[in-house]
């Protein structure tokens, strides 16, 4: 595990007030905590007098009517303004591309109204593609990590958003040519941290949590209202394994223990993914949540 840090919070506002810095990003594997330490992160700014927004990194919370199995809980962010959560139909593709044109239209919204953007999520490529960058013109990756670009589909919870990028590598994704390419924000990154062992646990008892809370009936919804099944089996995860049980292929008990195993190898690829991204140069201040 990375040593974990005390962040100056007064000192990062400092930073941003100055114009040194223009994003945060906060980060981590599912389960670590990301969004109530964004949240907290956003009050401690406003007690130095900024004004925090959140832009989601998740590229399952963007669908609406996705919500127990991709863990929105938005009560969480109660006074704090969020983005890029609920902007498209279940079934409808969503790529890498259309999250950075996304992200690029809330990131300069939010800075317009003087408020620092502060961009939360567990989804790799998605982080790497905005902060890192991605041009879509030369379809060259600008700063990706070493050995972390074919691990798009596994960090993505889906096999699209790969097949998105390889779609733009060949030059077949016709996004070439209307392509933007904006200067990359100057970043400060927070990793939230806990030991496998915790996380593990967290994962389990929250898998129980979301059964419990009717994850099956909506993904049940999902199907009876028309998204297709190898749709759903495609977004991964709790809404793979759910699907195949609701099929006929598992038994409750086989749902909770794939499901859950699925879960644990997720969150350690994604911190391999962010791993990576320390292996290329990015410094992540990884905190104890």
């Amino acid at each position: 595990m990375p040593e974990p840090e005390i962040i100056d919070v007064r000192a990062l506002a400092a930073e941003l007030k100055a114009g040194r810095l223009d994003l945060v990003c906060v980060l981590g594997p599912t389960a670590s905590g990301k969004t109530k330490y964004a949240v907290s992160l956003a009050r401690e700014f406003a007690a130095s007098g900024l004004t925090a927004e959140i832009i989601s990194a998740d590229s399952r919370q963007v669908y609406r009517g996705m919500d127990i199995g991709t863990g929105k809980d938005l009560s969480e962010y109660q006074e704090i303004p969020y983005h890029l959560i609920d902007i498209c139909e279940p079934g409808g593709g969503y790529n890498v591309y259309q999250f950075k044109e996304d992200f690029g239209r809330a990131f300069e919204e939010i800075r317009a109204r003087g408020c620092v953007p502060i961009l939360c999520g567990g989804t790799g490529l998605y982080i790497n593609a905005v902060t890192a960058g991605y041009d879509f013109r030369s379809c060259k990756p600008l700063s990706m990590p070493a050995g972390e670009f074919d691990g798009g589909p596994s960090v993505s919870g889906s096999s699209r958003h790969g097949s998105f990028l390889s779609e733009v590598v060949r030059g077949g994704s016709g996004v070439t040519a209307t392509a933007r390419t904006e200067e990359i924000p100057r970043t400060y990154f927070i990793g939230t941290l806990v030991s496998r062992e915790v996380r593990n646990a967290r994962i389990d008892a929250r898998l129980k949590a979301r059964l419990e809370e009717g994850m099956i009936e909506e993904i049940r919804g999902l199907l009876a209202g028309g998204v297709p099944a190898e749709t759903l089996i495609g977004y991964g995860l709790e809404y793979k394994f759910v699907t195949l049980f609701l099929q006929g292929q598992l038994t409750e008990q086989e749902l909770f223990e794939q499901l859950s195993t699925a879960i644990h190898q997720f969150a350690k690829r994604q911190m391999t993914w962010f791993r990576g991204m320390e292996r290329s140069g990015v410094i992540i201040h990884w905190v104890e949540v």
